[in-house]
């Protein structure tokens, strides 16, 4: 009896915890929280773009200004306006110790509603570059925004990732032969690795998803199956999406994955322990996430103009993978250990699955009819 109620106590504290966490952001399971900076310096003159999300945009403008939860073309034509006011101020460039202004601003919104702002700035020969972005300071606290830094032939001479807290970068430039420090390159790929577990950690609806899934499996090659098909599948659309050879907008992405995890909850009432061909199903909707990690990248110009993407694209989804393997290992012992219950597996893998139905339901309603952006 002792036994009987330590497990319920047990499942109780799992379940109760999976809905905490996942509740902590139901109303947007991504962390919109990167933002680009593409650098290129020129004979005459410093270009930069900078990319922002539509979640992030609304951060740095009033987008939806008559609150009808859509944004009209005369909105964003407004924003643009605004935000290209707005512009100078988002860079300060110092050029041996002396501080640049911009010269020129330039805004428009892309198919998917994200923004992109073009500085120009005045150049000379220099030998000392210090790049400050100043909008970092207005974005929600944790954001990072990526800055490629190129040459005048799109060669990448720096990349990294900047915060709030460390929000600018410095480079020496030699005028006879540019040379990039060392560190540029494995920063990025640290910085870059960091990320992507942290966006599957943060990633709730990812995973809920994969709980769902590992939920009914039996055993350690049930597992292994799910998780390899997993992986495969969000790593083909994460490349594809990110080098822009299929693109799908967030639109229709994000809710695609709401279902997916209502149709794992389903799945688990209507067919039971263990159901066949989950590895197959599992593949097909990995392509669906997998897109939805992309979008953290592509959608937010990283490798804008093909420059700049194997370190952001290959760091992040290994980060990814590094993170889902973590939770796993944490996860399957546990689940496996109450599965030799059969009140867990009679009562409690039902319940969760209903929990599982239900938190997709709300993320699907909520991504289709109640996303103001």
């Amino acid at each position: 009896m002792r036994a009987a109620n330590t497990l319920n106590h047990l499942t109780r504290q799992i379940l109760t915890g999976l809905l905490i966490v996942c509740g902590m952001q139901a109303a947007q399971a991504h962390d919109p929280g990167l933002s680009t900076a593409t650098i290129k310096l020129q004979a005459d003159r410093i270009e930069a773009v900078l990319g922002f999300s539509i979640v992030d945009t609304g951060e740095l403008v009033d987008l939806d200004k008559d609150r009808d939860g859509k944004l009209s073309r005369e909105e964003l034509a407004e924003a643009s306006a605004e935000l290209q006011l707005k512009g100078p101020k988002a860079l300060d460039i110092k050029l041996d110790g002396q501080l640049v202004p911009a010269t020129n601003s330039r805004c428009q919104f892309d198919a998917s509603d994200n923004a992109s702002v073009l500085l120009i700035f005045p150049s000379r020969s220099f030998t000392n570059l210090v790049i400050r972005s100043k909008w970092l300071a207005l974005l929600p606290p944790g954001h990072r925004q990526f800055v490629s830094l190129q040459g005048p032939n799109g060669e990448v001479l720096s990349e990294r990732l900047l915060s709030a807290n460390s929000d600018s970068l410095t480079i020496e430039i030699n005028p006879a032969e540019i040379k990039t420090p060392a560190a540029a390159t494995s920063t990025s790929v640290a910085d870059f690795l960091v990320m992507g577990v942290k966006h599957i950690w943060t990633g709730y609806d990812h995973l809920l998803f994969l709980f769902g899934l590992l939920l009914v499996a039996r055993n350690f090659i049930a597992s292994v199956k799910i998780i390899t098909c997993f992986t495969i599948a969000h790593s083909l659309t994460l490349a594809v999406a990110t080098l822009s050879l299929v693109t799908i907008s967030s639109r229709i992405v994000e809710p695609l994955i709401a279902a997916s995890i209502v149709y794992v909850g389903v799945e688990n009432l209507l067919r039971g322990d263990d159901p066949k061909g989950r590895w197959l199903l599992t593949f097909g909707f990995g392509l669906i996430h997998g897109f939805g990690f992309a979008l953290v990248l592509r959608e937010l110009g990283v490798g804008a103009n093909g420059s700049g993407l194997a370190v952001p694209l290959v760091s992040f989804n290994l980060g990814v993978e590094v993170g889902q393997i973590a939770i796993a290992a944490l996860a399957l012992p546990v689940i496996w250990k109450l599965r030799e219950k059969p009140a867990f597996v009679s009562k409690w893998i039902p319940a969760c699955s209903v929990a599982v139905t239900a938190l997709g339901s709300y993320w699907l309603v909520q991504r289709i009819w109640f996303s103001a952006v």
